[in-house]
């Protein structure tokens, strides 16, 4: 399958982008999926790689809500519990849009994100070109600007002390973030 190329020009490239990111607003983006799910409201989901017991339950309890309740949620769903909250998310009906940090060139689709993409519930967006195959710190640390960026509310699971997460919050607190 092959992605669908944004460029700033385009009228499906999201506007919020530009006007949260100013100069540090990609110049494309690259999707697979139902682009519509971009113009919904949008709850970005972040978490710390380590984390705490009490955090984790507390994630997957949200993720169930979210899911339930028929919540968009957007995140990159790379740390464990980001992963996990996928998981539960991907039982539900509701649209989940992913950001991995990377390509999506070469991305392989796993088995349990074909029915959603199918199903129009599910995009799976990346600001980074044909190049980037793998992701490393500085592209996760983008594309969660990305991310927060897109998101209509910031929610964090735990933010580990001194953590990438930290930096985030901070930023993603100075934008704009109303439902």
């Amino acid at each position: 399958m092959k992605p669908d190329l944004l460029t700033a020009k385009d009228t499906r490239f999201p506007a919020r982008l530009r006007e949260r990111l100013d100069d540090g607003a990609p110049a494309q983006l690259s999707a697979l999926g139902n682009l519509d799910l971009l113009a919904q409201l949008k709850i970005a989901l972040f978490c710390s790689s380590r984390c705490p017991g009490s955090a984790i339950i507390a994630a997957y309890d949200q993720a169930a809500h979210w899911r339930d309740t028929g919540r968009c949620v957007i995140s990159g769903f790379h740390s464990p519990v980001e992963k996990e909250c996928l998981r539960i998310l991907l039982r539900g009906p509701q649209p989940i849009i992913i950001c991995p940090a990377r390509s999506l060139e070469t991305l392989r689709l796993p088995s349990d994100w074909k029915a959603p993409l199918a199903g129009g519930r599910l995009l799976i967006l990346s600001c980074f070109p044909a190049a980037q195959r793998r992701a490393t710190a500085e592209l996760a640390a983008r594309r969660n600007d990305l991310v927060a960026a897109l998101a209509d509310e910031v929610w964090f699971a735990h933010i580990a002390p001194g953590g990438q997460m930290e930096r985030l919050a901070a930023d993603s607190s100075r934008q704009t973030h109303s439902p």
